[in-house]
């Protein structure tokens, strides 16, 4: 591929009167004109994905361009993520040329992901060079490339004409990969000349939509046994050949998934299903929603231990339910134009909390996890969000927010007081888990969630469409409605605006189950802790540690918190001797009687100091247990379809 030189000539942006004059006239433009509803020709975009020593992506575009002033975008505001995450900053090297001559250009001071200049007269196509950075390391950002792997993802690969729809503009994208690659995507291939692939042309939007898994190491599982139809295909890459090794029974897991979800949901609402899943301790973790694919990225243990803990295991079953919940099914404040308009995100209780549900509940339906298993996991969930001290003044509405308030620093030093945007996802399952139990308890078990999922995500006229299909809160409430009469607007916005105390429980009770405490950990639990190596006592003296004794959480108004640690801090001795977790916890439940109150050395910063915990209830595990006399429903939605 023949990418402009760094070293092209810039003449023109030294014309300090060109660009001025640039300037001027795109900012006038992006102001004042929706432009055209169609893009007039094909935008061409060659990506070099080869550059496995820096990981650098490099990039050269096609546009058909009219002469005068024109507004390019980086996309800002990315699907899934509900937020301006796109990350300009990593665009590097740009050069727009004119039959070989460099344009000058402009960021519009106003709007750091839009680029400002001037088609000269007589000109209709501008080649586009630049490189994108990927991150290098996991301390500068998700690694998207490895010596084995990498994942495409187009948004950050592109420059698009302000004006037109991202439906409206026609796109034919290029990929150059490393030799002897095996890849997945939903896009298809029109052209492979070995590494070299040309896909199909379609429109920005699905290109966007459209990301891209390659390696070494890859495995394909068709997940449908009527492939001809609307097949869906499990892609599997990973970072040894070893890593593949996957039993019959857990991919019959997978084809069961897919079984599930169209009992739930009906009609697929889309022409084809890729699922893209790394296992990887070096690529960078994710879960992202597309309409015909999803990229899931997961650590190398992912068909180890399936009896020992959920795992990663509700990962594909949410992203796969997220093709008929927020993709064919949209809020409307989601169906934005381009990507770089705002989305709206007061909807993302249903979005993605419903989806949550679904997937949690599909997980078990197919195999994938087991009902205790499953359970172990809610226990956890409810507890934590059952001491959530930060109800007291921000509501679950209010978090829906938090992806923009917090666009690429999730960090948040005091999570429970201050809540963050995963709360929508949590405490909406316990909402249509209140939902599913109180329809099924009105209809006498006739009707249940599962009826609102086959009416909203299949409403008259649709046979054939694949969206997206716009909805409202009042669309919400209406679907709901058909399937059993009930206030259910004051049902969403008493749950949604409401402070506590606690978390959302009535549905919990109604199925048969509350929450309760033991002084030994479930298995997820134990699972969960060595997964993501801490040590969680946050429902005891309210402390959570990393490894080497690093406090990486402290409970609001807890124990420790009292005792004045911070997140931060580390954990040096316990009771006059090095720290150690197991240590610890001997320490917590050694002091019923208040004659042994744990001593903690803590270093902060170039600080020591101890501080004394008299903490009487002893270490506290979260678990389900049943409500003699109450129908156990729990176990009646979990069961396989």
């Amino acid at each position: 591929m023949n990418l402009p030189s760094r070293s092209a000539p810039l003449t023109l942006l030294r014309c300090s009167g060109l660009l001025a004059w640039a300037l001027a006239g795109a900012t006038a433009l992006a102001q004042t004109s929706p432009g055209p509803a169609a893009y007039p020709g094909m935008l061409q975009v060659e990506v070099d994905a080869t550059d496995l020593d820096h990981r650098i992506f490099q990039v050269r575009q096609r546009l058909p361009v009219l002469p005068g002033p024109l507004t390019l975008y980086f996309p800002r505001w990315l699907p899934g993520q509900h937020a301006p995450n796109g990350d300009v900053s990593r665009l590097a090297g740009l050069v727009i040329k004119a039959g070989g001559q460099a344009l000058p250009w402009a960021r519009d001071p106003a709007d750091t992901h839009a680029f400002l200049l001037t088609v000269p007269p007589g000109v209709h196509e501008l080649d586009l060079g630049f490189g994108h950075l990927s991150p290098v390391s996991p301390d500068s950002g998700r690694v998207l490339a490895t010596r084995q792997m990498l994942n495409v993802q187009w948004q950050s690969l592109l420059l698009y004409p302000a004006g037109p729809p991202a439906s409206g503009i026609t796109v034919q994208a290029s990929l150059r990969l490393p030799e002897g690659w095996s890849y997945a995507t939903a896009l298809r291939a029109e052209r492979s000349d070995g590494a070299q692939l040309r896909f199909a042309p379609v429109s920005l939007e699905t290109l966007v939509d459209s990301p891209v898994f390659a390696g070494q190491h890859f495995k394909r599982f068709a997940l449908d046994a009527d492939a001809a139809a609307q097949p869906v295909v499990l892609h599997l890459m990973a970072d040894s050949a070893a890593a593949l090794a996957a039993s019959e029974a857990q991919i019959d897991a997978h084809r069961r998934l897919v079984q599930q979800a169209d009992k739930l949901f009906g009609l697929r609402r889309f022409a084809h299903y890729d699922f893209l899943l790394a296992l990887s301790d070096e690529l960078g973790g994710i879960g992202l929603e597309h309409h015909q694919s999803s990229e899931n990225g997961v650590n190398l243990k992912y068909f180890e231990a399936w009896d020992k803990g959920v795992g990663d295991r509700e990962l594909l079953p949410h992203e796969y339910a997220h093709a008929w919940n927020g993709k064919f099914r949209r809020p409307a404040g989601q169906s934005t134009r381009h990507f770089n308009e705002p989305m709206g995100n007061a909807l993302l209780w249903l979005y993605e909390g419903q989806t949550e549900y679904w997937g949690r509940l599909l997980a078990v339906r197919s195999g994938l996890v087991s009902a205790q298993l499953s359970r172990e996991r809610l226990a956890q969930m409810v507890a934590s969000l059952d001491s959530r001290a930060g109800r007291q003044w921000r509501n679950l509405q209010d978090t829906t927010h938090e992806p923009v308030i917090s666009a690429r620093n999730g960090q948040r030093d005091w999570r429970d007081w201050q809540r963050t945007g995963g709360e929508y996802y949590s405490e909406s399952v316990l909402i249509w888990l209140d939902a599913d139990t109180l329809i099924r308890e009105r209809s006498g078990g006739a009707r249940s969630l599962d009826d609102f999922a086959a009416h909203f995500f299949n409403p008259p006229g649709s046979a054939g469409q694949t969206g997206p299909l716009p909805y409202s809160f009042d669309d919400i409430v209406a679907a709901l409605d058909a399937v059993q009469p009930h206030d259910w607007a004051r049902f969403l916005r008493d749950r949604l605006d409401g402070h506590g105390p606690g978390a959302p429980l009535d549905g919990l009770a109604r199925a048969g189950w509350r929450l309760a405490w033991r002084d030994t950990p479930s298995d997820d639990f134990k699972a969960n802790e060595a997964q993501w190596k801490f040590t969680d006592l946050g429902h005891s003296i309210g402390l959570f540690l990393g490894e080497g004794g690093k406090l990486s959480g402290v409970r609001w108004d807890g124990p420790a918190f009292r005792a004045g640690l911070a997140p931060g801090m580390t954990l040096v001795a316990v009771n006059q001797l090095a720290y150690k977790a197991d240590r610890l916890k001997a320490a917590i439940g050694a002091n019923p009687d208040g004659k042994a109150p744990i001593e903690l050395l803590v270093r902060d910063g170039e600080r020591f100091k101890t501080v004394r915990i008299d903490w009487r209830g002893g270490q506290r595990y979260p678990v389900l247990e049943r409500i003699e006399g109450q129908p156990d429903l729990l176990t009646v939605l979990m069961g396989a379809r």
